[in-house]
Order: C-alpha cells, then sequence, then structure tokens
C-alpha cells in the first residue's frame, strides 16, 4: 500500500492548555441582553444558552469524549488529496456486514453514539446475529477531525466519491449505507455512482429525502401531502437562515463562530431546538438532549476549528444543487429504505419517493423523533435499518 493510500491509526489527547483556554473564553463572555419573547422565535433564550455555558465551562468532561471515540477505533486516511477521519468499529460476528454511516450538520461521528452498539452487536441489543455490521463512520470534509479543502471543488457528490474510494481501502466489495440530512444526499450519490460504475454497494437507507416535488405533484398533493409541503415551507421562512448564511457568506458567518465559543453553541443548540424531536418536542432541546449530548457534538467543532469549513459545505451544495440525486427522470435503482421522522421539517410521502426510488425495499413512518434520527431514536432506526438490509443478505 502507497503512503497516501495507508490507513493511519488516529488517537485525540487535545492538550490541557487548549481546554483550560477554553475555559477562559467561557467564563469571559459578553452576554446579549434577554430576548423580548417568551418563547424561542427569536432563536435560542438567554437563560438556556447560560446554563448551557455554565455546565461547559464548570462540569463538563471533555476526556470521557476522548476516550470514547479512542475506544472505537479512529483513523485517518487520504482520499483525492484530504485527509480522511473516520471512525472503523468492527464486529465480533463472523457473518457481520460493512455498513457506511454519513452525518450532517450541525452532526458529527458522534450522532451514531447510541447505535453503534446495537448494529455491531445486535445479540446484546435484542437483535439476531446475523443483523450484525462492521461500522465506517467517516468526519465529512471540513468537518470534525478531518482535513479542511483549500480549494473549492469538495462537494456532496466529490465526497461520495471519496467514501466509495475509503470502503475499497478498507477491503470492502459488498456493503451498505446510511445517512441523513447532508448524508442523505451524500448516500443517495453513492448509489448514483453504484448504478453507473458498480462500486460494490448493495443497498441505502435514508432518514431523510431531499428531492423535491415537481410542480405536477404539488398540483396534485393528498391532504398528508399538502400537510409536508406547509412544514417545510414553515421551515425555510421561518428556520433556516442558518443554511441560507452558511450557502451564501460561510466565511463571514465563520469569523464569529470561530472566535467565540458562546456564539458556536447558541448556533448548534438553535438545531437541536429547532429541529430535534417530534412536533410537540419543537423548542425543547433539554426534553431531547442531555446537555453532554449537545456540548460533546459542539466541541468537535470548536477543538479543531471546523465552524468555517464545515459552513462551506453548504456553499459547495447551493453552487452545485441540494437535491438528492435520484429524479423522476433519472430514479435510483439501486434498493432503498426510508424512514420519516414526524417531527422531521422536510418529508415526503411514499407515493412521491416511489417515483425516485424505484427499488424501495422498505419504507416507515417512524412513530417518533426528528432531525436527529438516530441520535434521539436509535432503537426504532436501528429496527429500520436491520429491516432494509435484512431483505438484501
Amino acid at each position: 500500500m502507497s503512503d497516501q493510500a495507508a490507513i493511519t491509526p488516529f488517537t485525540l489527547d487535545v492538550p490541557q492548555e487548549e481546554l483550560d483556554e477554553l475555559r477562559q473564553r467561557l467564563l469571559a463572555s459578553r452576554w446579549p441582553d434577554r430576548e423580548t419573547v417568551p418563547d424561542t422565535s427569536q432563536g435560542p433564550r438567554l437563560e438556556k444558552v447560560r446554563a448551557l455555558v455554565e455546565h461547559w465551562a464548570t462540569d463538563y468532561d471533555w476526556r470521557r469524549v476522548e476516550t470514547l471515540l479512542n475506544g472505537w477505533g479512529q483513523h485517518t486516511t487520504t482520499i483525492d488529496g484530504l485527509d480522511v477521519h473516520f471512525l472503523h468499529v468492527r464486529s465480533a460476528e463472523p457473518g457481520a456486514r460493512p455498513l457506511l454511516l454519513t452525518h450532517g450538520w450541525p452532526g458529527s461521528v458522534l450522532e451514531f453514539r447510541h447505535a453503534i452498539g446495537p448494529l455491531t452487536d445486535p445479540v446484546s441489543h435484542g437483535g439476531a446475529p446475523e443483523d450484525a455490521f462492521h461500522l465506517v463512520i467517516p468526519s465529512l470534509p471540513g468537518f470534525g477531525f478531518s482535513g479542511k479543502p483549500t480549494t473549492p471543488g469538495w462537494d456532496l457528490a466529490r465526497t461520495a466519491r471519496a467514501w466509495s474510494v475509503l470502503m475499497h481501502r478498507l477491503g470492502y466489495t459488498d456493503w451498505f449505507a446510511q445517512g441523513g440530512d447532508l448524508g442523505a444526499t451524500v448516500t443517495a450519490g453513492l448509489a448514483a455512482l453504484e448504478a453507473a460504475e458498480g462500486i460494490g454497494l448493495a443497498g441505502i437507507h435514508l432518514n431523510m429525502a431531499l428531492f423535491m416535488p415537481t410542480d405536477d405533484e404539488v398540483r396534485n398533493a393528498s391532504p398528508e401531502e399538502q400537510a409536508m409541503l406547509q412544514e417545510s415551507g414553515h421551515y425555510w421562512q421561518e428556520l433556516s437562515a442558518y443554511s441560507q448564511q452558511m450557502a451564501t457568506r460561510p466565511q463571514t458567518i465563520g469569523y464569529a463562530l470561530s472566535d467565540s465559543p458562546v456564539g458556536l453553541a447558541a448556533w448548534i443548540y438553535a438545531m437541536f431546538q429547532d429541529v430535534g424531536g417530534s412536533h410537540d418536542e419543537h423548542g425543547d432541546a433539554e426534553r431531547l438532549f442531555t446537555r453532554d449530548e449537545v456540548l460533546d457534538d459542539v466541541m468537535l467543532y470548536w477543538l479543531p476549528n471546523a465552524a468555517a469549513s464545515s459552513a462551506r459545505m453548504y456553499w459547495e451544495a447551493n453552487r452545485t444543487g441540494w437535491a438528492n440525486p435520484g429524479t423522476v427522470e433519472a430514479p435510483l435503482t439501486v434498493p432503498v429504505g426510508l424512514s420519516i421522522m414526524p417531527g422531521e421539517y422536510v418529508r415526503r410521502s411514499r407515493r412521491w419517493a416511489e417515483r425516485r426510488y424505484t427499488h424501495l425495499v422498505h419504507f416507515s413512518e417512524v412513530a417518533r423523533g426528528g432531525h436527529f434520527a438516530l441520535l434521539e431514536q436509535p432503537e426504532l432506526l436501528v429496527a429500520d435499518i436491520r429491516a432494509t438490509f435484512r431483505q438484501l443478505r
């Protein structure tokens, strides 16, 4: 194996000086005045963010996260000139199948933390031995401890091609893939590569489908589909300012997020607050996530200074198009499983999905949960992943 194709073990050991400097920044924070409304319509409430930051400065334990990540097994490899960081968690089951998991924004490899055990060791989590997977969980380019692109062009399609190289470099020639948010577009991109080139991808599972309904589908939408369109319209009108900022001026917001840990925490916390959970849980992040879960994720943006570089993925997507590969005119033909989370603002009907995914082997309207599907409802999503790929052994 050439030096360029080498797989290198990666161990996290953040210098204590960095953690001390972070604490001093937190303690010296300059706070805005309180919002003028009794809800989250102006953004995260001051009392909520102050409580989160106080916990961060006084009680939060980063070393716990280091131990967790190092215990799973971290690695890096260089693909297309960029260092890719990934977890590689192998199952002890002899018949385990490889499964690639791709996170989104503001997610990280920790988005899958509650699913790693059930997916690699199903017998200990209510499953059968044949439900076991070897997991490959990369950090998107510019996210976490992956390298930061220094030139334009690292869009979601290029990322999909890099993930194909990664799986083959690990020796996997017959494998599955799963993703939501940006990870759903990467995963669908892998399916398009499979159809075009035969990369060894046996099937995919998505917990978000980003295709746009056609004009004809909008005109003939059922009452349920009309509700989906209304909710996605509300999202883009009221909750998507972060997306529009990062898609058009990622460098501008990058200065603030890279310099202020409180600013970064509020920027990310807003997403946990606004899109986490079912509809009756929106606006209440603490009902769904522990403060440590939120801060663990924030730290994977703060420590590697990845706020601006991760935001640029939105800029790249804005230049090349947001929609998933797979259209009415050119549908995906690989086997697809699709889980629809009730609290997800961007939802699609089975009728619409079947026109884009002609081999839809599993469709599930999940009972609970929102945008951070595998973090919020790991048992329900693991069951859907198992059901999807069980048919493709």
